[in-house]
């Protein structure tokens, strides 16, 4: 095994703009020096089996491999987030099926005010996320993305461009499908509604809808989270392969 100080920042590098935008780690309690020596830390096993690189022959060129790097390294950090960014949406769907889009609440990862369906639904990734050991697949996944793009060889693509826009556009129908039991009650719930208006012109038809909509809303989205945990494992199982994926367009293949 060989080692240098110039690989082992590389490789620091890819490794801290994965963390800096990966959902667990980018959060605002997780203290900074941490965030830096998880990045360290993982680059000390890492680099140490890689093949050897020599340094640059100037401090500008050494720079931009390093500008890269992390390119690269937030860049995967940004796949390893897009299933929580379908959750953030499927959350507002649900919200505002059932009325619930005034009661937010913080989120102390996000440090942002969501309602409270994205909530559960944060967290409920978060967990299955660490259930299922899918951060030891996702540090393997970074490894092996060095077998595909070597450190300071990487380089954009149209290909690469593509399944990024591609992955971005499955953000909706993972949403839908996470929020599709609710948005179907609501329907049934609108359009029974909206028969009882006509035979009833003198009913406040938004009146008496909304605590029947809210009630049956939160029924089924308790009823169906077991429902939303499968397809939200099954976008999680995803991420190795998409690290792995992005790797390889990464690598120009």
């Amino acid at each position: 095994m060989d080692f240098s100080l110039y690989l082992w920042f590389l490789v620091f590098a890819r490794a801290g703009g994965l963390i800096a935008v990966f959902p667990l780690f980018s959060a605002q309690p997780v203290p900074v020096p941490l965030r830096v020596g998880l990045a360290a830390l993982i680059a000390f096993l890492a680099a140490p089996f890689l093949p050897p690189l020599a340094a640059p022959a100037s401090f500008w060129l050494a720079a931009g491999a390093v500008f890269v790097e992390i390119s690269v390294g937030l860049l995967l950090g940004f796949v390893c987030r897009l299933i929580f960014f379908a959750l953030d949406l499927a959350g507002g769907i649900i919200s505002t099926e059932i009325g619930l889009m005034l009661s937010s609440n913080f989120n102390p990862l996000t440090s942002a005010a969501l309602p409270v369906p994205g909530t559960i639904l944060f967290w409920l990734g978060m967990m299955l996320l660490l259930c299922l050991n899918l951060h030891h697949w996702i540090i393997g996944a970074f490894q092996y993305t060095y077998a595909l793009a070597p450190a300071g060889g990487a380089r954009l693509s149209e290909a690469l461009l593509l399944e990024v826009v591609a992955d971005s556009a499955r953000i909706f129908q993972a949403a839908l499908l996470i929020s599709a039991p609710v948005m179907v009650v609501s329907f049934m719930i609108t359009l029974i509604f909206a028969v009882l208006s006509r035979a009833v012109p003198q009913m406040n038809v938004f009146t008496e809808s909304f605590p029947v909509r809210s009630m049956a809303g939160l029924a089924v989205f308790g009823f169906t989270c077991h429902l939303m945990a499968q397809h939200i494992e099954n976008y999680l199982r995803r991420l190795p392969e998409d690290l792995v994926r992005a790797g390889r367009l990464l690598g120009g293949a």
